[in-house]
């Protein structure tokens, strides 16, 4: 027998994953830990924090299981966090995450001084807060004590990877959110280290995700109950660790996932990209390439409606209160900006808003309108796509959000796309172990390992009627943002 394991680092929590040689899920575990939010737009975690939930985690996953029979393991975690360590290897300060905000002034300064051109020449994407070279710019600035301490430079997953191997690495996926690597060229962009006041010595090794960079320590394999023979893969960042669990790999295949973040993955063989629109071009961890639309907040926001608002934790109660005679016809539209907004706007002092609403406005109405805001928000990336002549016909979709019918069929008909459910549904963890099993030499591709495990289990279609209600009301809501632009920024004055 042989096991196979992925851990999935989140924003919430940290997810660990057995699996079997046949792809099949024996274990999982889940561990929270908390995000510290110090002041508004702000968001940051403790790289201890993810460090001891995994530790804590990992007996009880492979409670049971002959721990030197584990083969290999493969990390795939949140984007865009800026760990830094000094010379002791001890870490600097929180880690700045990716759906912080703090950066507006270094990201103007790098999209308007810089320039969006030579962004792209040099990276293949343009600046936006979340990246991390905007936030070394911003310790620099802020910090230079600490920011004179860094000698290693790295990203979530990649802290997990060191702490199991030692090995000072990162992968190209999730290294291409950096705004630090030259994606077309799968290099770090030299010019880009230079603006940031970084060498290339402080920054980690490059793999394909599906590499091996090592073995786990001796340490660790006495520590976990696993063998020192135990594989470990360069992983990704989760959302091209998730398009591999669900089969997006390869030529023009589409993923959509509703996390706590939303995002449209597209892949492709080729790099292709545009300097004036708000889409990553990223590497992908097939060893392609992938453009991607993000918005900031997805599944967030139904939380947050549910959670703090309406004082609840019945979601279901809450859909069922929506029927179908309501779909379409809504007169609330949602602005779902309660982060500030990546994709295509790029607007860090943009912010959630309701508009429509009147004295016998119902309560279903405003939680269809966090939905549908969402949905909206997805098509919105999904269009500027389109300008860029890539096409999506039909997506698989993933992520907690996705679990919702109400919110599949909401979907559906915003986008007029069919929708796959893959049968297995776990995200970033299962692409994670998918790259461990190409790693320790099961499969000789990724898409190989990604066809033999990949299913649907439903596909969700459009209706023609929806479809062209919902066209309407999509038309409004795209006009809403441009309206409000600058009072956003008057608000934050």
């Amino acid at each position: 027998m042989e096991y196979y394991i992925g851990i999935d680092l989140g924003t919430s929590s940290v997810k660990l994953m057995l699996c079997n040689g046949d792809g099949e899920i024996l274990n999982t575990v889940t561990r929270e830990y908390p995000v510290s939010y110090p002041r508004p737009s702000w968001s940051e975690q403790s790289p201890i924090d993810w460090w001891e939930a995994i530790c804590d985690a990992f007996p009880c996953l492979i409670k049971g299981i002959d721990g030197s029979c584990v083969k290999g393991i493969g990390v795939a975690g949140q984007m865009h966090g800026l760990v830094a360590l000094d010379k002791y290897d001890n870490v600097i300060r929180p880690t700045i995450l990716w759906n912080d905000g703090r950066t507006d002034k270094e990201t103007a300064y790098l999209n308007e001084v810089i320039g969006k051109k030579r962004l792209f020449n040099d990276t293949g994407n343009i600046a936006f807060a979340g990246f991390t070279a905007p936030k070394l710019l911003w310790l620099r600035e802020n910090e230079p004590e600490n920011f004179k301490k860094i000698r290693k430079i790295m990203l979530p997953k990649d802290y997990v990877n060191y702490r199991l191997t030692g090995v000072f690495a990162t992968d190209l996926s999730d290294a291409s959110g950096m705004l630090l690597l030259d994606v077309k060229n799968r290099c770090w962009s030299k010019e880009m280290l230079d603006i940031c006041g970084v060498t290339e010595a402080q920054m980690p090794a490059l793999y394909e995700s599906f590499e091996p960079i090592g073995t786990v320590s001796k340490g660790i394999a006495s520590q976990f109950g696993i063998s020192q023979n135990a594989i470990v893969t360069a992983g990704a960042g989760d959302n091209a660790a998730a398009a591999v669990g669900t089969g997006t790999v390869g030529e023009g295949k589409c993923n959509i996932s509703l996390g706590t973040s939303g995002t449209v993955f597209v892949s492709s063989e080729h790099f292709s990209g545009d300097a004036e629109q708000a889409i990553h071009s990223f590497c992908h961890s097939d060893g392609g390439y992938h453009l991607m639309g993000c918005i900031l907040s997805a599944a967030s926001c139904n939380k947050w409606f549910c959670d703090e608002i309406l004082n609840t934790k019945n979601y279901r109660a809450e859909e069922d209160a929506i029927t179908n005679d309501m779909l379409g016809k809504n007169e609330v539209i949602f602005l779902p900006y309660l982060m500030g907004e990546r994709g295509p706007i790029n607007d860090t002092n943009a912010t959630g808003m309701f508009i429509g609403l009147r004295p016998n406005t119902s309560r279903a109405q405003m939680y269809q309108a966090v939905l549908e805001g969402v949905a909206f928000a997805i098509k919105h990336n999904i269009d500027e796509m389109a300008s860029l002549g890539v096409l999506v016909k039909e997506s698989c979709l993933c992520g907690g959000g996705a679990k919702s019918k109400l919110w599949r069929d909401i979907l559906c008909n915003v986008l007029d796309i069919d929708l796959n459910l893959p049968v297995t549904e776990q995200g970033p963890g299962y692409g994670a172990v998918i790259l461990s099993m190409v790693a320790a030499g099961k499969f000789d591709t990724v898409k190989q390992g990604a066809e033999a495990f990949f299913k649907i289990k439903e596909t969700v279609s459009p209706d023609k009627e929806l479809v062209k209600l919902y066209a309407s009301k999509y038309e409004k809501y795209r006009k809403i943002y441009p309206a409000v632009k600058n009072l956003y920024k008057e608000l934050k004055k």
